[in-house]
């Protein structure tokens, strides 16, 4: 595994400040959180999902103006950069 020269000093500083034993504790603990991270991020996702689809079977219909829609699609496309994480 290869670290940029910003990325290795920073886990060098890590290790310094005693927090950590080695740098592969760094790494591993920075893996761990973004593990963390992608899990929280697909239960969110799947909420959202389920509560889009509470409001379609609700049956009420509004219209979007302008606005909304622009808003409605900056969901979208923020949902589906969440899905290929």
């Amino acid at each position: 595994m290869s670290l940029t020269p910003e990325l290795e000093q920073y886990a060098q500083e890590k290790v310094s400040s005693g927090l950590y034993y080695s740098a592969s504790e760094v790494i591993r603990e920075g893996l761990r959180l973004l593990k963390e991270r992608e899990q929280f991020q697909q239960i969110r996702l799947q909420e959202l999902r389920q509560e889009i689809q509470v409001g379609l079977d609700s049956g009420e219909v509004t219209g979007l103006d302008g606005v909304a829609e622009l808003w409605y699609d900056e969901v979208v496309l923020r949902a589906s950069k969440i899905t290929q994480i």
